[in-house]
């Protein structure tokens, strides 16, 4: 059944399609999935639902690279500069989702093992004092490797301006289409590589004061299992720094906040792995798809 003409006027940010009366049914609810993650902010929607969303959105364009008429137009432009481009774009996604796969995996190792010294060795700050500094010297290399990546996105976003031109509108409108969700993923993995980065939009707190907080309403804060604080790496981070900078011996209560902060990551961490998990293989699926296509 080949998709009705499309419309979609500005390929590099994710808007709503102009539908014609009889639309493909994948276009509406293609439409809705972008529109959504599109609109939504990082204050208002956590990390670990983005990922979920797309899931769907990437489910769809899945779906639009099955129909003839998309087979049919990227073959027989397969030589042409905006068919390079998507397939660089595909190779960009894998990359990042690469990057932030990395930087989840040696958080979890380092974190995991810092929570084991700690269980040990109760009693006094002195005891893991080198277990501490070795976790924040992973972090910084997390930190240095995740900066890069997110230099190199500023520089990929200069970039998304490419459409071919003089082509017929569905040909324009199916580029637009795949371009959005390239555009619309780039943010929500430029969202989570500065979320593991410890750089939020919130103020950041100093480790003393975060950690005297913290004690504070440790009675009070019921938050459920699924909850994904996105601040949660930056807490760690302050709190443990804080260890290092006070060489007396550290309030019991301070490791316990410790090692309750150290918990509650491992376990955002694992959520957000099983999201990008997902989103990685994916990926490696609409490539393959597009080469597959490209060589018929």
């Amino acid at each position: 059944m080949a998709a009705s003409p499309l419309n979609l006027k500005t390929p590099c940010h994710a808007r709503s399609i102009s539908l014609p009366s009889a639309p493909h049914p994948l276009i509406p609810e293609f439409n809705a999935h972008l529109r959504r993650l599109g609109a939504s902010e990082p204050a208002s929607s956590s990390i670990s639902h983005k990922l979920n969303g797309l899931k769907d959105l990437h489910d769809c364009v899945d779906n639009l690279l099955l129909l003839p008429l998309t087979q049919k137009t990227l073959a027989q432009h397969y030589d042409e500069k905006w068919v390079d481009e998507l397939l660089d774009g595909s190779l960009r996604l894998l990359d990042v989702c690469g990057t932030a796969k990395d930087a989840l995996l040696q958080t979890k190792e380092h974190a995991h093992e810092l929570q084991s010294s700690m269980r040990r060795r109760r009693g006094g700050e002195s005891g893991i004092s080198s277990e501490v500094v070795g976790y924040l010297t992973s972090r910084k290399k997390v930190k240095k490797a995740i900066h890069k990546a997110l230099k190199d996105l500023k520089g990929m976003e200069k970039k998304c301006s490419f459409s071919p031109l003089n082509k017929d509108p569905e040909t324009i409108s199916m580029v637009s289409m795949l371009r959005g969700v390239e555009t619309v993923t780039l943010k929500v993995l430029e969202s989570l590589l500065s979320s593991i980065a410890g750089e939020t939009a919130q103020s950041n707190p100093s480790g003393w004061s975060l950690v005297s907080n913290l004690m504070r309403h440790k009675h009070i804060a019921c938050e459920e299992a699924t909850t994904i604080d996105l601040g949660e790496f930056e807490k760690v981070d302050s709190a443990l720094f804080t260890l290092t900078v006070h060489k007396t011996k550290s309030n019991p209560m301070h490791i316990d906040i410790v090692q309750t902060e150290l918990g509650k990551l491992e376990i955002s961490i694992q959520d957000l792995e099983e999201g990008l998990e997902f989103l990685y293989r994916r990926s490696i699926k609409t490539r393959v798809s597009f080469l597959n296509i490209l060589s018929q």
